[in-house]
């Protein structure tokens, strides 16, 4: 994955649109399926199934494909720490808040990664932020605080769901940031694959300990849900993550995805019947602008 992150050209937007809809989709509409995982399971029991699942079958394609697997040694530092950042602490952090709060309102919470890497990037790691991408950023946190104001209460009733949904976001950001700034020159399915199955053995020492405690067979709807969350979401929505990644720099990549938490809410709607209205509206329109400021128009930085 290339670390630089030169001005974003006309066909590198296009192909990240491209991926930008199929990430929004796939994780977007998976918020609410969150509750239905870990209805018979623990959160760590789940985690550690689908990333499980999903490194294996990430590096299978890779393979498939002709990929090599090899990461080289040097690298192996930096995957780790960026692995517990992001495919450990976001796993774990934003699956708690998903639980403890309504899954649209928990999607915006997470959602506001772009918002700390951005923080991060411009007050640890010297980046300038340009104009439009500051008014991209200023138009994404708009849309955040507007799908959050419905739900203060239920911030306010489980301040634990906020935490994690924050705490999930830092990870996140920070973990992108570190794998972005690595020079790390690997595919990212080979970079997804080993990430995935690199956070399995946390989560699996984790279930382990905290997990259900005793052997049995979870029912066929639980197992669906597992399954799916497994192959969809983590395979697919995580390499199409850091393939953006590798195109366009982190606080444009993350500011991106911005329009996930509104698919969020949108299937929240449509499964569990949270609230959908102007203020949700608005907010898409928010989205909608920011992503045509940094990705539409190239040339950002």
């Amino acid at each position: 994955m290339n670390a630089s992150a030169p001005a974003i050209d006309a066909a590198s937007a296009r192909r990240a649109l491209v991926l930008l809809v199929i990430l929004t989709l796939v994780w977007g509409s998976t918020w609410p399926l969150f509750s239905m995982a870990v209805h018979e399971v623990s959160v760590w029991t789940f985690r550690a199934i689908s990333v499980t699942v999903a490194g294996l079958v990430v590096l299978g394609v890779a393979r498939f494909r002709g990929q090599s697997l090899r990461i080289p040694r040097r690298h192996w530092p930096r995957v780790g720490i960026a692995t517990f950042f992001y495919f450990v602490l976001w796993n774990i952090a934003s699956t708690y808040a998903a639980i403890l709060l309504p899954s649209g309102q928990a999607a915006v919470v997470g959602f506001t990664m772009p918002l700390w890497s951005a923080l991060i990037s411009w007050a640890l790691l010297g980046e300038r932020l340009g104009a439009r991408l500051v008014l991209g950023i200023m138009l994404g946190a708009t849309a955040v605080l507007l799908l959050m104001v419905p739900s203060f209460h239920a911030y306010a009733r489980a301040p634990a769901g906020l935490a994690m949904g924050l705490v999930a976001a830092i990870g996140w950001a920070t973990g992108t940031l570190i794998i972005k700034r690595g020079r790390l020159d690997v595919p990212a399915t080979v970079l997804t694959g080993w990430q995935l199955l690199v956070a399995a053995v946390p989560t699996a020492i984790g279930a382990a300990i905290l997990g259900d405690g005793v052997w049995f067979m979870p029912s066929w709807q639980s197992i669906a849900v597992i399954t799916y969350i497994a192959l969809v979401p983590m395979a697919i929505g995580n390499v199409s993550w850091f393939a953006i990644v590798d195109i366009l720099p982190v606080n444009v990549a993350g500011l991106s995805v911005v329009a996930v938490p509104v698919v969020a809410m949108l299937a929240g709607a449509l499964v569990h019947g949270e609230p959908l209205g102007a203020i949700q509206l608005t907010a898409m329109v928010c989205c909608f602008v920011a992503l045509w400021l940094v990705l539409v128009r190239p040339g950002l930085r």
